[in-house]
């Protein structure tokens, strides 16, 4: 992929508060950007994002802030028109106007974003989802998953998506890595307060920390009950910004992975967060889902529990073991899950498009002349 025009329209680039979403763009954005593309970033102006922004000006590409779709058509179509990759991603507010109007506008080759593919679906088959929709999907060239495995054919043969393509989240190694920091907790989870993540919550790290009254523990994310039960040797933490996930998984002897019910079901859906801990070497303790062991290798890089006893047994290896655990995870992501794998990634998700596309124009040439022939 030569350089190359790139439009994203995402969620939110300037504002990490309550998203996983934010974080992902900036290391795709910059990746792109160092790899020669030029980029601008489409990111709808909302009170929630504005009086939360941890980067309200990145560094990388262009960032243009804007108030509604109509604003997007007014300002925005030639920008669209000419580029020769748009991206929208999942969550975009008025997510399927602005789909259809990117698809009818563009072109360029198409992709959807999906950070959230299992939400994503589960929304779409009860009728909810607000950002996309089933007559939306066969339009986008490219359909890119958070979500591989099973859920990729399904893509395609239910919902008609052109080519769905496992784009699994990332981390940017300048940002996530080893830190020299005092220890604070035995075990942490940082994460949006979710119904389906809670029971693990209760059990993993509630529910250890009161078996375990001499360890230290701590919860950090919006959202949590103010009446949820917890006991004095958990410290909860209401927000912890992008600039202080490093400092705050590098404070913990061990860290929790949780994962909502909709991504446990699917499968193949590793989380931001995931990455980012074993990108700081920290060992991770994870809920289990199908699909885990093809990005760590359970009991090797990762540990499993499903109770607090598992958890409590977990946090009495040996340091030695435990130091072994996190930086076996670490390598595993610096080979295959950073910024620069993904941003590589989307460049020959993009090359296949265009050679796709290539190849089926030259067909149609070919048998426009061939007609054209027979009728002489």
């Amino acid at each position: 992929m030569i350089h190359s025009r790139i439009v994203i329209l995402g969620l939110s680039v300037t504002s990490s508060w309550g998203n996983g979403h934010a974080t992902t763009y900036r290391g795709l954005v910059r990746e792109l950007v160092r790899r020669g593309h030029d980029v601008t970033f489409l990111e709808r102006d909302v009170p929630w994002y504005a009086s939360n922004r941890d980067m309200s000006s990145p560094p990388w590409g262009t960032t243009i802030l804007y108030g509604s779709v109509q604003e997007l058509r007014d300002r925005y179509t030639k920008l669209i028109r000419e580029a020769d990759l748009v991206v929208l991603g999942s969550y975009v507010p008025d997510g399927i106007e602005v789909g259809h109007w990117v698809c009818s506008t563009a072109h360029g080759v198409t992709a959807f974003y999906d950070i959230d593919t299992p939400v994503t679906l589960a929304a779409l088959a009860n009728g909810t989802c607000a950002y996309l929709s089933s007559a939306l999907i066969p339009r986008f060239d490219l359909y890119l998953s958070f979500t591989g495995g099973p859920t990729l054919a399904r893509l395609e043969r239910h919902y008609g998506a052109r080519r769905a393509r496992a784009f699994y989240c990332s981390f940017d190694p300048a940002a996530y890595c080893p830190e020299a920091v005092d220890v604070q907790w035995d075990l942490g989870y940082m994460g949006t307060y979710c119904p389906t993540r809670q029971p693990g919550v209760e059990q993993l790290l509630l529910g250890a920390a009161r078996v375990a009254p001499s360890q230290r523990f701590v919860l950090a994310g919006p959202g949590y009950p103010d009446t949820m039960a917890v006991t004095d040797n958990v410290t909860v933490i209401h927000n912890v910004p992008a600039t202080g996930h490093r400092a705050f998984y590098n404070a913990q002897r061990f860290t929790l992975n949780l994962t909502r019910a909709d991504m446990i079901r699917a499968g193949y859906s590793p989380s931001v967060r995931l990455f980012e801990a074993a990108a700081c070497a920290v060992p991770i303790i994870s809920d289990y889902w199908d699909g885990l062991e093809t990005f760590f290798t359970i009991g090797t890089d990762i540990l499993i529990a499903s109770s607090p006893l598992d958890t409590l047994r977990h946090l009495a290896l040996p340091d030695e073991e435990r130091i072994s655990i996190g930086r076996r995870a670490r390598r595993r992501v610096l080979a295959e899950h950073t910024a620069e794998h993904r941003a590589i990634e989307l460049e020959q998700h993009v090359d296949e498009v265009r050679a796709n596309k290539a190849l089926a124009s030259s067909y149609r040439s070919r048998r426009e002349q061939g007609s054209r022939i027979a009728t002489q």
